[in-house]
């Protein structure tokens, strides 16, 4: 056994006791926009952030399979944040693997300890999930780059300190290290019907001037891209399976003790195979996330086992969340149980970090050699 998977066997053991312990120390409110930097802050200082970073620039080493350990753990004590599938996962993958020295001294610490705050930005109104079409623009002004267009759905540009912006130079995609403060760049946030202390925002670049350093792996091409993409996916499973089991145990705790006709409401099968039936999915859904994890820490292709785990969890994640409210009643919907909370946010893992119909295209293609649909 190699000393990567080791070290994320004991990670797992770790992370369940210590974020939890980590959350506690902190308050933040889904529901009332709080900012989600006090939180993530003290989950650096645990060294849960880094689980995935070089153990040379201040991380663990043990790999995305640590890293989503970690997402899952913070779920399951009922605050999943969407940025660790972004900061650590996406954004520090990318610069491990394709930054400068220069780059990763000056990100990579701090990131793992959650000093530093990374954000993506991608996605653009007219581009969808084709990214081929992006329209932002890179292009050499002398000494300078710069950057002009719009990303949208961008989380987290409040608590990030840089974007990692893909942008087109010529017939080739590029990724950027843009400052959040630099000339030029300028937000708006979106309203989105989620109860979250994080924020979705449009991003505009009015010629945002940068110099050479800032940007990533200049002569690898898409590959700094695709590096960051499977741990996206594999880190938003594990999240996913963390809000499952979140779900899960709430209901089953009440199903013991809620008595309507003289015995728990878990003694009927309407109530119990419901559950039952999310317990087993989310077994299975959690083999296939580590699965994936595994695949990509060896140094696997494993985009087909990742697009995978992603959409077995965001199914296992409706199901769940939909049987527990179910089995709360009324209550399911009341705040103080914390589930109706959940749901705007699960269905937005439908739809996003790549929506489920296009990771079913994916699988179809690369798995069953179907011809291509997309």
């Amino acid at each position: 056994m190699s000393s990567q998977p080791r070290l994320a066997n004991a990670f797992w053991v770790v992370s369940m006791t210590l974020c939890p312990t980590a959350i506690a120390t902190v308050s933040v409110d889904t529901t009332s926009g709080d900012n989600a930097r006090e939180l993530w802050q003290a989950l650096g200082a645990i060294g849960a952030l880094g689980a995935s970073i070089s153990e040379e620039h201040g991380g663990v080493g043990a790999g995305v399979h640590a890293l989503s350990v970690v997402a899952e753990a913070i779920a399951e004590a009922g605050v999943p944040l969407m940025l660790i599938a972004l900061s650590p996962a996406v954004c520090a993958t990318m610069i491990d693997g394709f930054g400068s020295p220069a780059q990763k001294a000056e990100w990579l610490p701090g990131l793992a300890d959650g000093s530093r705050v990374l954000g993506f930005a991608i996605t653009e109104p007219d581009a969808g999930s084709n990214t081929h079409n992006l329209r932002m623009r890179a292009r050499r002004d002398g000494g300078s780059w710069v950057l002009s267009g719009q990303k949208y759905y961008v989380s987290h540009v409040d608590n990030a300190d840089a974007l990692l912006t893909v942008a087109r130079v010529e017939d080739e995609l590029k990724v950027f290290l843009v400052p959040t403060d630099a000339p030029g760049l300028t937000r708006s946030p979106i309203k989105v019907e989620i109860l979250s202390p994080e924020r979705q925002y449009n991003v505009f670049y009015d010629d945002v001037r940068l110099d050479d350093s800032a940007l990533v792996g200049p002569n690898a091409g898409m590959a700094v891209l695709y590096a960051g993409l499977n741990p996206e996916r594999i880190v938003s499973a594990a999240l996913l399976n963390g809000i499952a089991r979140y779900a899960i145990d709430i209901a089953a705790a009440y199903a013991r003790e809620r008595i309507v006709w003289n015995v728990p409401i878990g003694a009927h099968q309407a109530v119990s195979h419901p559950l039952a039936r999310a317990e087993t999915a989310l077994a299975a859904s959690r083999l296939l996330t580590a699965s994936a994890a595994r695949a990509f820490d060896a140094g696997e292709p494993g985009g087909v086992d990742a697009a995978m785990a992603k959409l077995t969890a965001s199914e296992t994640a409706s199901t769940a969340l939909d049987a527990a409210m179910q089995t709360l009643g009324g209550n399911g919907m009341s705040r103080e149980y914390g589930l109706a909370t959940l749901h705007g946010l699960v269905r937005l893992f439908r739809i996003a970090p790549v929506s489920s119909e296009m990771l079913l295209n994916h699988v179809a293609h690369k798995r069953l050699s179907l011809p291509r649909s997309y």
